[in-house]
């Protein structure tokens, strides 16, 4: 029976794994805080459910972002890899309950989104960006057998996820008035948040669904229980 384990990197090549972890991150923290702003400013001037909603998850990204930079800041990171782990998963519970509130605003007629041409915008490109950002952040994270910046790959696939489904509610809101359709859009973000939520918080990030960003039949090795901090 072949053994499917991965075993631990050489101290070097740990090194080089480690300072691109903080690169990718660093490049993440500095867009999302770009993105927050924008996305929070459209969205409130829209009254867009789904675009504020974004923005607030560019906010956990953030979050997810700093936890991941305070655990590589250490000179141990798989010491703090547990509390990361936490950090994220209270981000995206949070994400959630505010998301869903302003969703049912919404939709029982509080107020109606507007068109947005900046939020489609900023959704678009963020759609063309944050899958390359994950695939490269997940790829590193399994090399290192990091639950935590695996999780945080996660994190940057659901804003790509998220984006889709935010340009998707309001180009329908746009085009054919389906109001409906953006605080949908923000119902399915929030639900997607909760289930990314649990697996950060219990430690079940490394056997995702399978998506366009993994071929078919690449292994992935932390699915095989050899995640080395038992997560």
């Amino acid at each position: 029976m072949t053994d499917t384990r991965t075993t631990a990197a050489p101290p070097a090549r740990t090194a080089v794994l480690q300072r691109r972890v903080r690169l990718l991150v660093g490049g993440v923290l500095v867009y999302n805080s770009i993105e927050a702003l924008i996305a929070l400013t459209a969205g409130a001037l829209a009254s867009s459910t789904a675009l504020i909603g974004f923005g607030l998850d560019s906010i956990v990204e953030v979050t997810s972002a700093l936890a991941i930079m305070w655990q590589y800041a250490h000179h141990t990171p798989a010491d703090r890899e547990h509390r990361a782990l936490r950090i994220i998963a209270c981000a995206f519970f949070a994400l959630a309950a505010y998301v869903t509130f302003d969703a049912v605003t919404t939709l029982t007629g509080i107020r109606e989104a507007e068109h947005s041409p900046i939020g489609i915008a900023l959704t678009a490109l963020s759609l063309l960006i944050m899958p390359v950002v994950s695939y490269a952040e997940r790829r590193t994270g399994r090399e290192l057998g990091s639950a935590s910046v695996i999780a945080d790959s996660k994190q940057t696939l659901l804003c790509s996820y998220l984006s889709a489904v935010v340009l998707g509610g309001l180009v329908l809101n746009s085009t054919l008035g389906w109001s409906w359709a953006d605080p949908l859009a923000g119902l399915v973000i929030a639900a997607l948040a909760v289930r990314e939520g649990r697996e950060a918080l219990h430690g079940d990030v490394c056997c995702s669904p399978p998506t366009l960003l993994i071929a078919a039949d690449e292994h992935d090795d932390c699915c095989d229980g050899s995640n080395p901090h038992g997560l």
